[in-house]
């Protein structure tokens, strides 16, 4: 039986007080939110190396997972690239588990209780957010037609309700009483009304322009979230401009095509605490003289949105960036859309549209990792242009912050290195294809395709027309890498990125067993 977590009575009583006309939706979504946290989970339980899983059995009718207490848990075939909440129970030992939040707590693992929590506040949020879903008649699922510019790309980005694919806390938003989710969350479609703080030119950090708009003489204004004022910031801040919450939540666009706004909103979303660091800031001017080389080389295939500006105020608490609209762009018959936003339009239904845009992402992705770049092109920071019958055109890629940029390979081609150390800068090839592999094939074309089968079948049609390279021939080759996201939640004082290893999905496609 399932007695309902804390979290999701919590969210009742509020949802209740704030907004009483959703709590039936609310209540009936809470099971479908349990099935598809819970599936997230099964997937991480039945591929990620977690040390307290000592064997995985595939049965005729599923999948045991043998334990290092001696239990055994069991449930259906786990599918690496499955997006469906296609999970409604599992069973540990002779116990029935429908929330993921109480298996996690029954496991007993070191550090597990925390995640459980995660776990019971992921799948609640995940019920408000698709309570209060946009209804069908106001949310086109087609491309919309060729006349006018119709949806800017920031409303498709609103449509997404699910956050991240994979991780099981895709919709963990610890900190976010339910009258701030609403307000804030891009899902709940709501208008944020930003704020600025004024502060010392010469206490600043500045990087590129800083618009007329936000400067006061000797002092500039750096915009910020509410949310960051009210939880974070020991002053208060000045009424600035309203804006659209895109899928990351802290950065937002500004009406009529204007530029976004990525603020220091130092929540914890998904798995890591997200601000604005001063290497970002020192940052951008470089990436922004290295992504002119690189869309150069793709025969107007990408294009990377600039850093207009960028400032801190001598904290990660209190910093700013300003970055080029996406649909800047796009013609007047073309969309431009998030790769998280594909699913909802039904064009990833047709398989030669899926292999046509694996085709499309493949050739940029592999072009530049072999360059020396290899980018982080998960659904959100990945968008597709698409014409007014909704072929895949061209690519846009923002938020250069967490790519991985090889200086050998960049100079091989001719390539200047932008004048950087740190994080960004490896030449291990390893660490390269696990960035560009991780996200591109186990994140944008996985979710897009839905399942195993398909993405196998689009990768099979679309990588005899890519350029053979080593790279090219270590994805054919090998397992799939992915972060190992809840190893990395179960794992607090093991600091950066864990890995695990996925089934090749074009060793799927040819009928071979996975383990």
């Amino acid at each position: 039986m399932h007695r309902p977590p804390a979290a999701e009575a919590e969210i009742a009583a509020e949802l209740a007080a704030v907004r009483p006309a959703l709590l039936t939706r609310y209540t009936a979504e809470l099971p479908g939110a349990r099935s598809a946290v819970l599936s997230r989970l099964w997937r991480a339980l039945a591929h990620e190396p977690l040390p307290w899983i000592t064997g995985r059995v595939r049965g005729a009718h599923g999948l045991a997972l043998r334990l290092a207490d001696g239990r055994t848990l069991y449930g259906p075939h786990a599918d690496p690239y499955a997006t469906s909440a296609y999970v409604t129970e599992v069973r540990l030992g002779q116990e029935l588990h429908v929330d993921p939040a109480g298996l996690m707590a029954a496991l007993a693992v070191p550090h597990g209780a925390a995640f459980a929590a995660e776990l019971a506040d992921s799948a609640a949020s995940l019920a408000l957010s698709r309570a209060d879903a946009a209804h069908p008649e106001q949310w086109p699922v087609g491309v919309p037609p060729s006349e006018g510019r119709g949806r800017e790309a920031w409303e498709w980005e609103q449509r997404v309700t699910d956050g991240h694919p994979y991780h099981p806390n895709c919709r963990s938003r610890p900190g976010f009483s339910v009258a701030e989710q609403l307000a804030y969350g891009p899902e709940h479609r709501p208008v944020v009304g930003l704020g600025t703080v004024p502060v010392p030119a010469d206490e600043c950090l500045l990087t590129g322009d800083w618009p007329a708009e936000l400067r006061d003489g000797e002092r500039l204004l750096v915009p910020v979230h509410p949310w960051q004022t009210a939880h974070r910031l020991n002053r208060s801040s000045d009424p600035w401009r309203s804006a659209h919450p895109l899928l990351s939540l802290r950065t937002l666009a500004l009406p009529d095509g204007g530029p976004h706004v990525k603020t220091a909103l130092s929540a914890r979303l998904t798995s890591s605490v997200r601000d604005i660091s001063p290497y970002s800031i020192r940052s951008a001017g470089p990436l922004n003289d290295l992504a002119e080389q690189l869309t150069a080389r793709t025969e107007g295939l990408l294009h990377i949105t600039r850093t207009l500006g960028a400032v801190t105020a001598g904290s990660p608490d209190l910093a700013a960036l300003l970055r080029e609209s996406p649909d800047m762009y796009a013609a007047s018959d073309e969309r431009v859309l998030p790769v998280a936003a594909l699913p909802l339009t039904g064009l990833p239904d047709s398989p030669g549209w899926t292999a046509a845009f694996a085709r499309l992402a493949l050739t940029v992705g592999l072009q530049l990792l072999d360059l020396g770049v290899a980018l982080e092109a998960h659904g959100q920071n990945l968008l597709v242009i698409l014409s007014a019958d909704g072929a895949p055109r061209r690519l846009v890629y923002r938020d250069l912050a967490d790519i991985r940029i090889s200086p050998v390979r960049l100079a091989r081609h001719g390539l200047t290195p932008p004048p950087l150390t740190g994080r960004l800068i490896t030449d291990d090839e390893t660490a390269l294809r696990r960035k560009l592999f991780g996200s591109l094939v186990a994140g944008s074309l996985a979710a897009t395709a839905g399942s195993a089968a398909p993405l196998g079948a689009a990768l099979a049609t679309a990588l005899p027309h890519l350029p053979a390279t080593p790279d090219l021939s270590a994805l054919r080759a090998s397992p799939v890498p992915v972060k190992a996201l809840t190893l990395m939640r179960l794992s607090p004082r093991t600091p950066g990125d864990q890995w695990a290893s996925l089934p090749n999905p074009l060793v799927l496609e040819a009928g071979a067993s996975a383990p």
